[in-house]
């Protein structure tokens, strides 16, 4: 038996890549608006050691309506833009990059319509369904890994979810990783989709994606701090990633009832 503590080596092409990291954010809602923040801090610390940064495409055809004040990241003069548009004008003014909006669902019978064809090195899910969650894994099960460029190779899929005061941050590879050889831990080359490590709870929820007319009735669905929680808290894994070159966790369930988080060890 092998006692050796398990541990994720972060693949190569994240720490040495010849372009940008390409990442499609699925969502732009309460999370997905809070991640775009994260991943543009990311972004702007990776250049700075010299790293390429990131190149986000930020999917959500959705528009900013007066319930989405406050708890997610949109302004008053923002109500009947598209959401993704908004956020990415707005982290483009102010951090300077040329990340793109997509008014577009990413779903898997129209990913041939998408840039790139949908594909990307990372992606994030900030969706609120389990339907959809499930969509975006066979569409990510059917990308082929190989016979294609570094640049939109398809590596890490990081899905986030939450509840009214809960929530948990998922990280998976969408094929195995190759794993240098060591002496020291037990490296783990393949983390499971959350469909497929969770499947029997993911399905016993209801779809609930009705939009709330006020954003005092959308915090009875949602608690305030729970999506930026959640973005800090997962953006940090990614960090780690590209920081460190390597994660003994690959995710975590947050509470913030009773301001409790618990990791997810890999293997």
């Amino acid at each position: 038996m092998n006692t050796l503590p398990p541990i994720h080596y972060t693949d190569n092409y994240l720490l040495n890549p010849t372009n940008p990291i390409l990442v499609n954010l699925i969502g732009a809602g309460g999370t997905g608006s809070h991640m775009l923040t994260a991943l543009a801090k990311i972004n702007c610390s990776l250049i700075e050691l010299g790293h390429p940064g990131l190149q986000v495409y930020l999917y959500d055809d959705d528009v900013v309506t007066e319930a989405n004040k406050g708890r997610q990241l949109f302004a008053a003069t923002e109500i009947g833009l598209h959401k993704s548009v908004a956020l990415i004008n707005r982290v483009n003014r102010f951090f300077g990059t040329n990340w793109k909006a997509v008014t577009k669902p990413f779903q898997r019978k129209k990913m041939r319509n998408l840039p790139m064809r949908g594909r990307a090195n990372i992606y994030i899910s900030c969706v609120d369904t389990v339907s959809a969650r499930f969509d975006i894994a066979e569409a990510l099960s059917n990308l082929d890994a190989n016979n294609t460029f570094d640049n939109i190779k398809p590596l890490y899929w990081m899905d986030m979810g939450n509840a009214r005061k809960s929530g948990q941050v998922i990280l998976s590879t969408i094929y195995r990783v190759k794993q240098p050889d060591s002496q020291k831990y037990r490296a783990i080359s393949y983390l499971p989709f959350v469909t497929e490590e969770f499947a029997e709870q993911l399905l016993a929820e209801a779809d609930n994606s009705e939009p709330s007319c006020s954003l005092a009735e959308a915090l009875l669905k949602q608690d305030l701090f729970i999506n930026p929680a959640l973005a800090d808290l997962g953006g940090s894994l990614l960090w780690s990633l590209f920081r460190e070159g390597m994660t003994v966790y690959r995710g975590f369930f947050l509470n913030l009832a009773n301001f409790k988080s618990e990791p997810i060890a890999v293997g």
